[in-house]
């Protein structure tokens, strides 16, 4: 046999080789695409919920009151003195005067606005005037509005809502996110052990997650998972706050 022979049936060797270790390697990776193709396919979607209640941390209070007449000089004049009333009325439930903001006094000229013929007020200035109380004591904001009697027998009525002009919020929720999301996340998980065993296969790693929007409610005014989560949700005349987040889930399944 001479050398290009030889040499010919080496090359032939090595390219067989080749050619066969590429065939392994192609089978290889065609069965790890063929795997993650059927991992891809199952999955299992879950929902965690966490829920904490709170206390509002913050009480906005309003007081508005008004005065009408024929007589502008007079009409401030009472203004001032309701002014005084309720000034003294809130240093006397305790209020601090660092808690205290005195609106812009407003005043309507009924003669100036067009009403109809059949129309006519009976007075023609309205004044009208805001003090607002803004504190982190919302049991000592919550006890003095239910003294505001005092108040309606001093000749000053005043125009609140039902929850007598109150609205409590909470600004804490920086404070327990991760926590919350911490306990979602994990409800979510015991969700997914929960349907991978009644499916005889396990939970793997996550296929995809997100958080969901964090909602303040009053408390026990009642939500389920399935329902859409929004910040704007909160009722503010609750002292008492709901604070919910819904996390979503995606996990493969293993055999």
């Amino acid at each position: 046999m001479d050398t290009t022979q030889r040499l010919d049936r080496g090359a032939a060797a090595v390219l067989g080789t080749l050619m066969a270790l590429g065939m392994v390697l192609g089978g290889w990776a065609l069965g790890r695409e063929i795997k993650a193709l059927k991992l891809e396919d199952r999955y299992v979607s879950v929902r965690g919920l966490a829920e904490r209640t709170v206390k509002a941390d913050l009480a906005v209070w309003s007081l508005d009151y008004k005065e009408t007449g024929d007589d502008l000089p007079t009409l401030y004049a009472k203004t001032e003195s309701d002014q005084k009333i309720v000034l003294q009325f809130l240093a006397q439930q305790g209020i601090q005067p660092n808690e205290i903001a005195l609106g812009i006094v407003e005043v309507t000229d009924n003669q100036a606005n067009e009403y109809g013929v059949n129309h006519k007020p009976p007075h023609r200035y309205i004044v009208d005037q805001s003090i607002t109380v803004q504190t982190s004591r919302v049991d000592q904001v919550g006890a003095a509005a239910q003294k505001t009697m005092n108040l309606l027998r001093q000749g000053l009525v005043l125009n609140t809502s039902s929850n007598g002009g109150i609205e409590y919020r909470f600004n804490g929720l920086n404070a327990i996110k991760p926590d919350m999301i911490t306990e979602a996340t994990r409800n979510a998980r015991a969700a997914a052990d929960r349907f991978a065993q009644d499916a005889g296969s396990r939970v793997g790693t996550i296929r995809g997650a997100s958080q969901g929007v964090f909602s303040i409610s009053a408390a026990n005014s009642g939500s389920a998972i399935g329902e859409s989560d929004s910040s704007g949700g909160s009722d503010d005349s609750s002292l008492m706050k709901t604070v919910r987040v819904v996390t979503s889930v995606e996990y493969y399944l293993e055999k």
